[in-house]
């Protein structure tokens, strides 16, 4: 990420070196000094279920327009990791949940960014489409669209939940996720 102005006092001097003491270039403001640092993005969601169904929401924004999904999304400031996967499912699926247990942790370095699962259940079947979806519905296994997924951590959250739920015990999960280099 390129800073062109200084948060602090508005210099476009901002130069990219790495600070005393830190082990990684950064922007600097030449002017006053200011170390600007930029950290990953969270993002939480949820694994909403009903008996043997899982919620999935078809996908009305970019990245990934018309694919399915988990509700997800980029946590809040003054929320918590709960917090915001609730109120990303009640976004985007219109659905209530409750929140059961966290259950992964996918790092993705490359697009820096730590994405956050939880099992959850869904506490009605009143559930409709957001604003950032087109349609929202609850499917078995066997129904689940993977050709039609969104991203890798929504393919590895529910290959782990089926899995998980052949053996009658759900662990929690923590991987990275890299881009696939191709040869």
């Amino acid at each position: 990420m390129t800073i062109k102005f200084c948060t602090q006092c508005g210099s476009e001097k901002i130069e990219r070196r790495i600070p005393p003491g830190d082990d990684r270039e950064r922007e600097i403001c030449a002017s006053c000094g200011h170390i600007h640092y930029v950290n990953p993005k969270i993002v939480v969601g949820s694994i909403p279920v009903w008996g043997e169904q899982i919620l999935l929401c078809k996908r009305a924004i970019e990245p990934r327009y018309g694919k399915w999904t988990l509700p997800a999304g980029f946590m809040e400031e003054g929320e918590t990791l709960a917090e915001g996967a609730a109120r990303e499912t009640l976004e985007e699926a219109g659905a209530r949940i409750t929140i059961e247990q966290l259950y992964a942790s996918y790092s993705l370095p490359g697009i820096s960014q730590v994405y956050v699962l939880f099992l959850a259940k869904l506490d009605d079947l009143d559930y409709s489409a957001g604003t950032e979806s087109l349609e929202v519905a609850l499917f078995h296994e066997h129904e689940i669209p993977w050709d039609e997924l969104a991203f890798a951590t929504i393919r590895e959250g529910l290959k782990r939940y089926f899995a998980d739920r052949a053996k009658g015990a759900f662990t929690p999960h923590f991987s990275d996720l890299r881009p696939q280099t191709r040869k």
